[in-house]
Order: C-alpha cells, then structure tokens, then sequence
C-alpha cells in the first residue's frame, strides 16, 4: 500500500550521558511508500560536514534502516552526518525498483542534507550484504544516480560490508555447482531467480561490469570476512576489475568475525574493520 509518510522526529539517547543523537525520519519520494524513507543523523550545531549515506542489508527481502547498531553515534563523533534509508523489497518489487528507490534516497540526500549540516558535495555511500552489492552499483553504474541529478564526483569514498554479489554471474556459479556437487536442493529463491533469471540482468547488476576508467568512481575500500570463502573471492574479484580501472581499492578482510558481526562491530574501539574504515576515511578526506 502507498500512502505520504509523515516527518517523524525521534529523540535516541547515544551512550555518553553528555552526547545526543537527533533522528529525523523524511520521505524520499512523493507521493511516498511506507519504505520510501530515510532517518538522518546530525550532531549538534552540524555545518557542512561530509555524509554517510548507509543502506541496509537484508538479502534485498528484508532488512531496514533502524539496523545502524552502533555506526550513528560512531560517525557522529567523528564529525560527519549519518543516514539509513530503506528501499521497497523483493518479492513486492524488482532489483531494477531497489536500485532506483536507493538513487531516489541520494538526490534526496543532496538536495536537503545541507539543511541538516551536510555537504552534499562530500558524499560516503556504504551498505552491508545486499547492502554492499547496491552501494558498489550505484558508485559504478553511473545510469543510476545521473537519472536522479546527482554526479559521481559528489560520491567522495565507497564502503561495500561483506557483500557476496559483486560479479553475480560467478556468485551463481559457485552456489549451483556447490549443490549439484553435494547433491543439495536448490535454493527457492537464489540469486539466479532475485536478479530476474536472466544472464544479461546478472550482468549488469554487477558493479564490476560497470567499472571503468576515467568515470569518476570513488575511492574503494572493501570489507569483508576473511574466512568466508565466497566473500572473500568477491572482494578480491571487486578489486581487482577496480585496480583495472585505475579506481584505488583498499581490500581489508576482518578476522574472527562474521558476516553479521563485521558489520554490527562497526564502531568499536580495537575494532580493525573500524579502524581500517577510519583510515580509509581520513586518507579519502584529503583529496
């Protein structure tokens, strides 16, 4: 069911007793979807700080944007502004609707952050799982943010979390072959069947066909869980067409962890994906 969404303002208390995170929920679209919506996070007295425009995971089935754990207030004492959006879902909408809400969410980004003390020249576009798939498409596949107003240069960095479908044709390849060699079931809904059950489609929701040089993709860093097999063969196949594109990537695999945890430890102290994505940060912030 469609219907307007109206502004929420929700008050969230972070850990510190002398530190307060502001939540505002907005609409993205107009008329809106009840998943048509985006919270923004804003320090006290923000002004033109760079944004973190975070997308959720969720298998593209599930999933939503109050699932941010500890990443507000960790950006937020950083000095940066912080948003989740949400996206319709598979089955009630197709891959193509998910990648043009999340675009929606961007020029809504950038036509309003600075409202909120963001520079919407200084964009930081990151997600987990499904997550990292749409983040690495909308920073490579450049049809979907140039049909909503905003240019890739105003992408200033790209943080994909534990994402397995950055070449889908191969992700597809692995998982059937794992089950026709173990004489396992097939999945019901695999990625075969999520990305529309035909190969030109696989093709082209995979960020590494879409990079190339001289586009204006963003730095890279790409984080995964570096006993995970499948990820891992991801990140490095991400890398590797980036690097051929002359697109820097810095690669970093977390030990010990999981694909949830990796991403739910995102601002802890001594934690090395955090500090490797505060590096990251820092380094992409100078140029």
């Amino acid at each position: 069911m469609k219907h307007a969404v109206p502004l929420l303002v929700v008050l969230a208390f972070a850990g510190r007793a002398d530190a307060q995170e502001a939540k505002k929920t907005f609409p993205y679209a107009a008329p809106a979807h009840e998943r048509q919506v985006l919270d923004v996070y804003a320090p006290k007295g923000a002004k033109g700080l760079p944004v973190v425009f975070w997308i959720h995971g969720g298998g593209w089935q599930a999933g939503d944007k109050s699932d941010v754990q500890l990443k507000p207030t960790w950006f937020m004492e950083k000095g940066y502004v912080f948003v989740s959006t949400n996206y319709r879902l598979l089955p009630a909408v197709d891959m193509g609707t998910i990648v043009r809400d999340v675009a929606k969410a961007a020029r809504w980004v950038r036509e309003h952050i600075a409202e909120h003390g963001g520079d919407p020249d200084r964009l930081y576009v990151m997600g987990h799982s499904a997550g990292a798939q749409l983040a690495a498409l909308l920073c490579t596949d450049e049809r979907y943010l140039r049909a909503e107003g905003v240019p890739l240069t105003a992408i200033k960095g790209c943080v994909p979390v534990d994402g397995d479908t950055f070449d889908i044709p191969a992700i597809i390849e692995v998982a059937e072959t794992r089950w026709r060699v173990h004489g396992l079931p097939a999945s019901k809904l695999g990625h075969r069947e999520k990305f529309g059950n035909d190969p030109a489609k696989h093709k082209d929701f995979s960020a590494v066909t879409h990079a190339a040089k001289a586009k204006g993709i963003p730095p890279f860093l790409v984080l995964h869980v570096a006993e995970h097999p499948d990820t891992t063969a991801q990140a490095r196949r991400l890398a590797a067409a980036l690097t051929a594109a002359e697109v820097p990537v810095t690669v970093f695999g977390g030990r010990d962890t999981t694909h949830g945890r990796i991403n739910a430890d995102l601002g802890k102290p001594d934690d090395p994906a955090t500090k490797a994505l505060a590096d990251f940060l820092a380094a992409a912030g100078k140029k």
